[in-house]
């Protein structure tokens, strides 16, 4: 099936059943974005927005998005509808959530910190670290079949290491549960992301319902609980007229119940005539009142001032942090749903630009799961996730595996039995780049002590 075709058979197929989205979190005004700075046929790009946030699609593939968007009427859910390969970032969503785990050194040690202010910050600079690793362009990962999986080990220049799963447990409505540990490091994290994907008219929402779980495991964090964190909504601006732009929009929450530390953190659109792309700002309040106030670009540099404090402190700087790179089995040895192998001709097209090809692998995939689906149904089975459980706590999921206590060495084996159990792990990463800049993560805080061998 070429490209043009499968648009046609998309556009045909919304037209024919699909029904409005219910009522949700209201997303931010469609009138924002880069529709409010280029007009029909602009090519330049939207004042103040990053070329790296930018998009312009060419005639052919305009009108073959001009042909399924016809099919649309604004606030119609997205989350059955195809999208031309064309607007895909060439990996799995559940491969995307690891970009949050790209700059470890924000949580090292922050579980020491003796005073309770100190490790909520740390856990907002990690939280915050996460967005400014993006493909270029305007782009969205594969959506997750039920069953596809995705796991990786991150190894540390200083000899620690962490894993990393997650899998796809729901299609309908689409879910994605992950977890990550490090117990040398001592540090437990685990989430769920529930996607509601809406057409907006000029624009497409994704709200990004779930939330992730930071848990330390020693020091005086220890006693805190968990940091609950949800997510801001994403917005592909301009997708009829002028060049589309991505951007983040609406509030999310970082909030610690136990210390009673929350943050509010407002991810600001550009509205028609005022402000700016990629604006964060946000309150962090505790017990006592106000902690300190953040701001800046989500994207480049963002600032915190202590309530009391002589001046502002760097957050977290994106264009001087390292990104440490995660290890991945080669496709090869990964199991036939793991994403990088299950993907792999999708990808590879794409990455070749034939979009031709890539729509067909992809077709095949989509082809496979509904064959598979029938053939549950007419069994009268009911397929189970593998890695993960749902608690029964509004939609929540979490790994189907406790950390035992005691011994680090033994935590580590387990985690990793969880992770691959007897599957062939990736080969050691190798430390080529220097170690994250000190004054971009830890200038404003006091020293942490190292990890210890041993709990």
């Amino acid at each position: 099936m070429g490209l043009t075709n499968y648009i046609r058979s998309a556009a045909n197929s919304v037209s024919s059943g699909s029904s409005p989205a219910k009522p949700g979190q209201a997303p931010a005004a469609a009138g924002g974005g880069s529709s409010s700075a280029a007009g029909a046929g602009d090519d330049k790009i939207p004042e103040g927005a990053s070329a790296d946030d930018t998009e312009e699609v060419d005639d052919e593939n305009k009108n073959l998005l001009m042909a399924l968007i016809s099919q649309l009427r604004p606030g119609m859910e997205l989350s059955r509808i195809t999208f031309p390969v064309f607007v895909l970032e060439p990996r799995s969503m559940l491969e995307r959530v690891t970009d949050f785990h790209s700059h470890p050194e924000l949580l090292h040690g922050a579980g020491q910190l003796e005073a309770p202010e100190d490790r909520f910050i740390q856990v907002l600079r990690y939280y915050l670290a996460g967005w400014h690793i993006k493909p270029k362009g305007v782009k969205k990962p594969y959506n997750p079949i039920l069953g596809e999986f995705f796991r990786c080990r991150y190894d540390y220049s200083d000899g620690t290491s962490a894993y990393y799963i997650a899998e796809q447990v729901s299609h309908h409505p689409p879910i994605s549960a992950w977890y990550f540990a490090s117990p040398e490091q001592g540090l437990e994290l685990c989430g769920e992301l529930r996607p509601k994907s809406k057409f907006l008219g000029n624009s497409a929402a994704n709200l990004m319902e779930g939330e992730s779980h930071v848990k330390f495991l020693e020091g005086a964090g220890a006693s805190d609980g968990e940091y609950d964190i949800t997510m801001p909504n994403m917005y592909a601006r301009g997708i009829l007229f002028g060049k589309m732009v991505l951007e983040l929009g609406d509030n999310s929450t970082v909030r610690n119940d136990t210390t009673g530390l929350l943050c509010d953190v407002e991810f600001k659109t550009k509205g028609f005539f005022s402000g700016t792309y990629n604006a964060i700002a946000g309150k962090i309040k505790g017990p006592k009142g106000e902690v300190g106030e953040i701001s800046g670009k989500w994207n480049d540099v963002m600032e915190l001032q202590r309530k009391g404090g002589k001046g502002k402190e760097v957050l977290f700087d994106a264009k001087k942090a390292d990104v440490v790179q995660k290890s991945v089995s080669l496709e090869d040895q990964q199991a036939p749903n793991e994403s990088r192998r299950l993907w792999a001709k999708v990808t590879a097209a794409i990455k070749a630009k034939n979009l031709d090809a890539a729509t067909d692998a992809k077709t095949e995939i989509e082809e496979a799961q509904r064959e598979a689906a029938r053939e549950r149904e007419s069994k009268g089975e009911t397929w189970a996730p593998k890695y993960f459980k749902p608690t029964g706590k509004g939609g929540e999921w979490r790994p189907a595996f406790s950390l035992p206590s005691g011994d680090k060495s033994a935590q580590v084996e387990a985690v990793r039995q969880f992770v691959y159990g007897s599957d062939p792990e990736p080969p050691a990463a190798f430390f080529d780049a220097p170690a994250a800049t000190p004054s971009a993560t830890e200038s404003a805080l006091p020293a942490a002590p190292a990890p210890t061998a041993s709990a």
